[in-house]
Order: C-alpha cells, then structure tokens, then sequence
C-alpha cells in the first residue's frame, strides 16, 4: 500500500496540478485563453485566428510543457533537443508568417476601385491618424519609443502588420499588441458606426456616388510593380510587407499565375496562420501578459482604432465639400486596413441612409490604400526606431 502511495505521489508531484496552484495568475491566464475560444467559437470574432492563438495561449500557461525550451546541443551524444512551439516562434521572430499573409491578402485584393479613383489614396492616407496618435500618447503614458511605435500600428487595423512591427520592435508587448488589433478587427461593424454617425450629416450619408471607370488590366499590372519600386525605394524597411502584398497581387493579375495566385490566397495562407496564431498565443504567459501595460495596450489600441476612423472620415467630409457633394463621406472610415470589412460596414451604413446606395466598390479605393498605408506606417516605425 505504501508502494501504490508513493507511485502515485510521485506522479502527482511530477504533474503540472502539482504546480498550477503555485500562482494564481497562471489559473486566470488558462481562464482568459477558454474564455477567447468561446469568443472565437462560439461567437465568431475572428476564428481563423483567435482559435489558434487563444488555444497558444492555453499551452503557454500550462506548467512543465517544456514546448517553448530554446535549442539544446550535447556535443557527446551528437544530440539535442528543442521545444516545438520555439521553432514555430522563429516565423514571427523573423517576420516571415506575416509577409506569406501580405502575399494571400494581395493575391485575394483587387485595387481597381484606387486606381479608378486615385483621390481615395488620401483618405487611407488620413486613417492612418490614430497610428501616430496613439504614437504620441503611449510616450506620455511612460512607454519606450520602440513600444510606443508597436503600440500605434494597432490603429491600422491589421493584424500581420501589428505583429511584425511587433516583433521588431516590442518582443514582450507581442501577444497584448497581436490581441488587441485582432479583437478590434472583428469588432469593426460594432466600433465604426456611431463614430461614422456622429461625424457626418444625414444629407451627406445619403450622397449616391457615380460609377466607377473600368480599370484596364494593364493599369492593374503595372500597379503593384511600380508600387513596389517607389515604396521599397522610399522607406526600404516596408519591403517585408509591401513586397509580399504586391507580388500576390502580380499573381493575380497578370494572366499567368492562377495556380500560384489560388495556393496564395487560399491554401498557403491558411497554413501559414495556424503556426502564426499558435505562435503568438504562446508568448501571453502570465507572467509577461497580466501587467498593468496590457490594459494600457487594450485601452491605447482601442484610441489608437477610433481616431483612425475619425480620421478618414474627417477627411471624407473635406472631399465632400470640396467636390460639393460627389463624395458619400462614409467612404473614408474603410480608410483602416481591414480588408474588405471596413469597406462593408461603409456599405451598410450608407444604405440604412439610402436604399439605392452602393458604397461597396467606393470604399475599396481608400480600404486597400489603408493596408498600403499602414504598412508604410509600420515600416517608417521600425526604420526610426528599430535601432
């Protein structure tokens, strides 16, 4: 009997029950990973990705796993070891799981709507606003300017981006930063509509905009090469993102390249997102994630994602009085880069003003000009402060 007692003692002793209870913050961190699937599963905030993470999150607070231990070599046995999670962790170390998603984004993005409407560029250019804002305010909150930077980019509304401006930038702040800019990603068709109605006139939301000019498929070939060679040019620290972005959208629209265009968009990027959540979820342990500056990141991310609305929006009302009522000024608050459901939501609200509206393809232009000016953004970030 004895015997029996001290084998399962001993079991017990080497569990991981045996070290759960010895912090009570590693009990919530497992509480706040379940609580994220719900969310995920149950309510479909952005699944594709917060599964992955939050299930990340469930392993990293899990004691003894041993799946984040760094490389081990013994030079007499001629062996080693390595946790499987760190060797998933070096694509988001190296920025290489966000780049292949730039790629499935571009090949998935059609930028006619901008080159038929070139004007929309600025409009993405003005919801970039909350990112340097946010910049701005995170500076006085006592951040570093490295994190600062990593903690602005949220209000781009893009996640690859956020987590590579991230990983640049500020390792520990990854998964508050990977969290909150895709939690404010899916709660888009919630956050954007009151800031959208208190910002313009029931006469401007009803604006019906005039069709589109077809865009000629030469336009959309050259676009995405010229692109590319200005913008490399201009800040070479884009080159990750804007690279990747511009050569899946070359997959799609040269002619030629329909298998690599559909793998892009389709198989490679979901493959790429299941290490690239799990990665990110595994860095919110509990001892890094339940920190005062977590709340700090939720509460800068969600300023930092409003005045970016605001801003394309403001910007939007200028347009609409400048061009005396052709611009619906809804349009600008798809200047953010989430692609197409910024642009949705535009849609949405306009036609509750207008039945007979069709925003859809008016605000692609500044929707898609926002995912190339938040990248840009990012890049500028990390070429001032990336040391």
């Amino acid at each position: 009997m004895s015997f029996f007692t001290e084998v399962l003692g001993a079991i017990f002793g080497g569990s991981g029950f045996a070290y759960l209870p010895t912090d009570w913050r590693q009990v919530i961190m497992i509480a706040v990973a379940c609580l994220l699937l719900y969310l995920g599963i149950g309510k479909g905030f952005e699944p594709l990705l917060l599964v992955p993470i939050a299930f990340g999150m469930l392993l990293a607070n899990l004691p003894l796993t041993g799946l984040f231990n760094e490389p081990v070599y013994d030079a007499a046995t001629h062996s080693g070891s390595v946790g499987f999670m760190w060797v998933l962790y070096q694509g988001v170390q190296y920025a290489i799981y966000p780049s292949i998603i730039f790629m499935g984004i571009g090949a998935m993005t059609d930028f006619g709507p901008l080159l038929a409407n070139p004007m929309s560029l600025l409009l993405g250019a003005a919801a970039q606003l909350g990112i340097f804002t946010a910049f701005l305010v995170a500076l006085v909150l006592g951040f570093k300017p490295c994190e600062a930077a990593a903690i602005g980019v949220i209000g781009g509304a893009d996640g690859p981006t956020a987590i590579l401006t991230a990983s640049k930038l500020a390792t520990k702040l990854l998964p508050a930063i990977a969290i909150a800019a895709y939690s404010y990603m899916a709660l888009i068709p919630l956050i954007q509509p009151p800031i959208m109605k208190l910002l313009t006139t029931k006469e401007a939301r009803k604006v019906k905009m005039t069709q589109l000019r077809a865009v000629s498929k030469t336009e959309k070939i050259i676009f995405p090469i010229a692109v590319t060679i200005f913008v490399i040019l201009l800040i070479p620290d884009t080159a990750p993102l804007i690279g990747m972005l511009m050569l899946g959208n070359l997959f799609r629209e040269c002619g030629v390249c329909e298998r690599l265009s559909d793998t892009a968009q389709n198989a490679l990027m979901n493959i790429v997102t299941i290490p690239l959540g799990l990665s990110v979820g595994f860095k919110a342990t509990y001892d890094s994630f339940l920190t005062p500056d977590t709340l700090k990141i939720i509460a800068l991310g969600l300023f930092a994602f409003m005045l970016s609305t605001a801003g394309g929006i403001i910007f939007g009302n200028v347009m609409y009085v400048l061009t005396k009522g052709k611009v619906n000024p809804l349009i600008g608050s798809a200047g953010v880069s989430a692609v197409p459901m910024a642009a949705r939501v535009s849609q949405v609200v306009g036609q509750k003003e207008n039945p007979a509206n069709f925003l859809l393809m008016h605000a692609m232009g500044p929707n898609v000009a926002g995912v190339i000016g938040s990248a840009v953004a990012a890049g500028f970030m990390i070429k001032v402060f990336g040391g």
